[in-house]
């Protein structure tokens, strides 16, 4: 600025201090003002509700809804294992085989009741017959009807068990894919032993969606609502935008990053968004009220203070000093200094600042 202000200001001597008479200074003043004059832009001050940009940091988590953590159930040795961090899987697909003594007692109780459910229901049927002659009470029927639905549950809980464990012929189980997705964690390796105590074995994530959880302290909670539109950029993509919307916003704060987490849901079709990639995210804070605004190119910061450029009448210019209520990329709203309808240069003021700060 001090350079343009000498420069300006030099040529404005030396056409003064030019020993030539009248009629040849203004010859010599006036086609320089005209040029200068030809390239200075207006535009006039007016009423817009106030817009700003609110930016933000976030980042790529998983949908607790699309995720799945496998932990056994029985005791056992890891013989095999068919994945790797990162791998994507289908539901059903086998993940690990593991060796266990407690299939083998499974198999030998399955064997137990299923013959304790045929006894009981060839008990039941002779039960029915003696009955039906008479020889036998409706209190002894019942109990035999009895034994029969507890042999058949125990049953069907032993069954379901070796269902849950996929036990083979082998005195062992498989351990399947309980959704299709992608292994986002794997602690579980062929020779290592397992048991109910253990920490989850894998985790599998659906990752068609996401969700984008944004930090919002608490100087900006006022202008965060749910359903607001945002606009998301990443490093890993350098000058693509997401679009969104703000889905929910949560009412406790975190108590180790003392912020609000504003929860963005995002389709990920094409799986852009990698779970803990950071995220900017930028929302736009609309408020009612009319402000004046002029753009924001025709604002001059100098010693801490905002100026703009005022032409008053014409090619009459004089600097105002402003007091900002807040901009955006684009429009700067005044909170005085400017009254609507007044004429701010927008081009060449910095020009007209330094000539009219050193005259």
């Amino acid at each position: 600025m001090r350079r343009i202000s000498f420069i300006l200001t030099a040529t404005y001597l030396f056409v003064a201090c030019s020993g030539e008479g009248e009629k040849d200074k203004k010859n010599q003043e006036t086609p320089v003002s005209e040029a200068f004059l030809k390239n200075v832009k207006t535009v006039s001050a007016v009423l817009k509700s106030q817009e700003e940009d609110l930016v933000l940091t976030g980042k790529v988590e998983y949908d607790p809804d699309r995720i799945v953590e496998y932990s056994p159930i029985i005791n056992g040795v890891v013989t095999n294992t068919f994945f790797s961090l990162g791998d994507k899987v289908g539901r059903g697909q086998v993940l690990a085989y593991v060796k266990s003594m407690e299939v083998n007692s499974l198999k030998s109780e399955k064997a137990s009741l299923q013959a304790e459910l045929m006894t009981a229901k060839r008990e039941l049927q002779s039960a029915e017959s003696m009955h039906k002659d008479n020889m036998l009470s409706d209190t002894e029927l019942a109990e035999a009807r009895a034994k029969v639905r507890q042999a058949s549950a125990e049953l069907g809980r032993v069954n379901s068990d070796m269902q849950v464990t996929g036990t083979n012929s082998k005195g062992g189980f498989s351990i399947t894919s309980p959704m299709s997705g992608y292994i986002v964690s794997k602690n579980i390796a062929s020779g290592m032993s397992i048991s109910p105590d253990s920490d989850p074995l894998f985790t599998v994530a659906d990752l068609s969606q996401v969700w984008i959880s944004a930090n919002v302290y608490a100087s900006n909670l006022q202008f965060v609502k749910e359903g607001m539109p945002v606009e998301m950029t990443s490093l890993s993509y350098p000058g693509e935008v997401f679009e969104g919307r703000v889905t929910h916003i949560s009412q406790v704060f975190d108590s180790e990053e003392r912020v609000l987490k504003a929860r963005i849901v995002m389709a990920n079709p094409e799986l852009k968004f990698k779970p803990e990639m950071s995220m900017i995210i930028k929302l736009k804070n609309n408020t009612e009220n009319m402000k004046v605004s002029v753009p924001v190119k025709a604002l001059i910061f100098d010693e801490n203070k905002d100026f703009v450029i005022v032409e008053e009448s014409n090619h009459n210019f004089k600097i105002k000093e402003i007091k900002l209520l807040g901009h955006n990329d684009d429009t700067a709203y005044i909170a005085s200094g400017i009254s609507e309808g007044e004429k701010v240069v927008i081009k060449d003021q910095l020009l007209i600042y330094s000539h009219l700060k050193n005259k």
